[in-house]
């Protein structure tokens, strides 16, 4: 007959001594860690464990305003939107084609947040073709088939600091509105925002640091993103390496 070994069987008090032996280690533990933690929150000094927190978790997110404003969202099911922008004559002597590169430049920003928006190229064709015959957003709406039409009514633009020409500081304000389109085809305002945008934030950049053209396309991207998280989600901090 073969012999099969037999397992050996722990005496249930040894398990229990062991059972015992190990909940006392975790106890103890606890109760350092508790120790630690306490002079930190006494002293305010958890700034270290929040840095923890947010490299495990992330940091907080910031609900877009449109969706606090009007219990919508862009991003759901079944709505796409039109981006249009208008630009005084003012402006456009300077950026004779600033009202379509900042629609065009939002444009890729809510396409990169799960938007779903109508090519830019179509907005300017049906534009060109309707330029003296619209006088309301909604009927781009409409003509294009779309729910929301984002708006955004320039009021100025510029790239250079004030009184100076030779340090870059974008600055821009305007009017953000979004026209919401029923199944009939009719318009209504919904939202309405004005933006006053300025970047870098904290000191102009010197204009021999980076040409003209890169800076003009670094300000429109800050620009299309500080109107886009209007309509998607931001997170914290996430101004911080557009200050200089």
């Amino acid at each position: 007959m073969t012999n099969i070994p037999q397992t050996p069987i722990a005496d249930p008090r040894t398990r229990a001594r062991r059972s015992r032996f190990g909940f006392q280690i975790s106890s103890f533990g606890f109760r350092i860690c508790l120790l630690l933690l306490l002079p930190l929150a006494l002293t305010g000094c958890l700034k270290p464990l929040i840095f923890w927190g947010y490299l495990l978790g992330g940091p907080p997110s910031i609900e877009p305003d449109f969706d606090i404003m009007t219990k919508k969202s862009m991003t759901a099911k079944e709505v796409t939107v039109a981006v249009v922008c208008y630009a005084p004559l003012e402006v456009k002597y300077d950026f004779s084609a600033i009202d379509h590169e900042l629609a065009k430049y939002l444009t890729f920003r809510l396409v990169q947040h799960k938007v779903k928006v109508v090519n830019p190229d179509r907005v300017r064709a049906w534009l060109d073709e309707n330029a003296e015959n619209w006088d309301e957003p909604s009927e781009i709406g409409k003509a294009l088939g779309v729910k929301y039409v984002v708006y955004i009514d320039l009021e100025s633009f510029n790239l250079w600091e004030e009184n100076s020409h030779n340090l870059y500081r974008g600055h821009a304000e305007g009017v953000v509105s979004v026209f919401e389109i029923d199944a009939d085809g009719e318009g209504e305002k919904i939202y309405t925002k004005e933006i006053t945008s300025r970047f870098p934030t904290i000191a102009p950049r010197a204009s021999t640091e980076v040409p003209y053209p890169v800076f003009k396309q670094q300000y429109l991207s800050r620009l299309s993103e500080e109107i886009g998280r209007l309509f998607y989600e931001q997170y914290s901090g996430d101004d911080i390496p557009d200050a200089t």
